[in-house]
Formats: structure tokens, C-alpha cells, sequence
């Protein structure tokens, strides 16, 4: 019953520049195995690396479901859905996620900057989606939640408030530059 009301995602891979993870979620049983979900991640890298997904996000049909994704720098970015969801609400997830990166890697997104922040982007994916459920899409929603909860909970509260005023004036300051 709730299931048509609902749109869920399968996955979300963010995969580098030879298809190999650098973070990836499962929200599906499709892939009961390691091996199973690895083969996934190869064969979309592969069919989708001669695309051109660096200006806007890409959709294919690959195994009976919808994959969108997104390219930048030396990362690729995918976010799977049945093949009865609505794309443009995969689309937004997908953009999302990228955006929401951008933010927390300070624009600098590429596959060192990832690695060396993967709890931020790990972060990021428990705060969009929960056991398939999109939770939220605003990247600076995103970001915020994922930089309060990284924050070192042992500062006092004083620090905290001006830490996330600072992150907040920086969101709202890098959002005019790149209009």
C-alpha cells in the first residue's frame, strides 16, 4: 500500500574514475551477495562510461531499473531506482548528494578530496536516504546536518553555535558565488 505513494531508491554508488567504490550504499535486496553487488557496480560503470554526464546528470535502464548519474573530476556518482520510480525524483536525490558533497569538500570534489573526508559523504548518505526512504534532497540541509554531527561533541556549546554560524555564512557565501 505504501509502496506507490512512496518512491524508494535501490543504491546509491559513488564509484572513481576505474569503477572501483570510494562510497556506496544498499538499500535493496537485489544484491543479496558482495559479489553480486560489486558485478552491479562494474557493469554500470561500464556501460556508462563513454557518456557524457559532466554538465547534467544521465538516465539509463540497466537491469530492470533506472540509474541516474552524474560525473565529475575523476568520480562518478549514481543513484539506482526500480524501473517504475519517477526519474526526475531519482534526478533530485542524485543532485543532491552531488551538491551536498561539493559543499562539504568545499568544491574541491575528487576522488583524494573523498577519501579523506569518506565520513562526511557517509554521513551524507544516512541523512538522504534511510532504508530506501528519501529522508531529503536540500543540499544545504544535507551539509548542515552532516557538519553538526561531526562536530567534536566534547566543544563546548558556546563554540559549537559559532562553528555552525561560520559553516552556514560559508554555504550562503559559496551559493552567491556560483549563481
Amino acid at each position: 500500500m505504501a509502496r506507490e505513494s512512496c518512491p524508494t531508491v535501490k543504491n546509491i554508488l559513488l564509484l572513481d574514475s576505474e569503477g572501483k567504490r570510494v562510497a556506496v550504499k544498499y538499500y535493496s535486496d537485489d544484491w543479496p551477495t558482495n559479489g553480486a553487488k560489486l558485478a552491479f557496480e562494474k557493469s554500470v560503470f561500464t556501460k556508462t562510461l563513454k557518456s557524457n554526464a559532466r554538465v547534467e546528470a544521465e538516465i539509463a535502464m540497466f537491469e530492470n531499473n533506472i540509474v541516474i548519474y552524474k560525473f565529475v573530476q575523476d568520480l562518478h556518482f549514481f543513484v539506482t531506482g526500480g524501473d517504475d520510480e519517477n526519474e526526475l525524483i531519482l534526478a533530485t536525490v542524485l543532485q543532491g548528494f552531488f551538491d551536498a558533497v561539493a559543499l562539504l569538500l568545499r568544491n574541491t570534489v575528487d576522488k583524494r578530496e573523498a577519501l579523506e573526508n569518506l565520513d562526511l559523504i557517509l554521513l551524507c548518505l544516512d541523512e538522504i536516504v534511510d532504508g530506501g526512504m528519501i529522508l531529503e534532497t536540500d543540499s544545504s540541509v544535507i551539509a548542515g546536518k552532516v557538519a553538526t554531527h561531526s562536530m567534536d561533541a566534547d566543544a563546548p556549546l558556546s563554540e559549537q553555535t559559532i562553528t555552525q554560524a561560520w559553516a552556514t555564512a560559508r554555504e550562503h557565501l559559496t551559493r552567491t558565488l556560483l549563481k
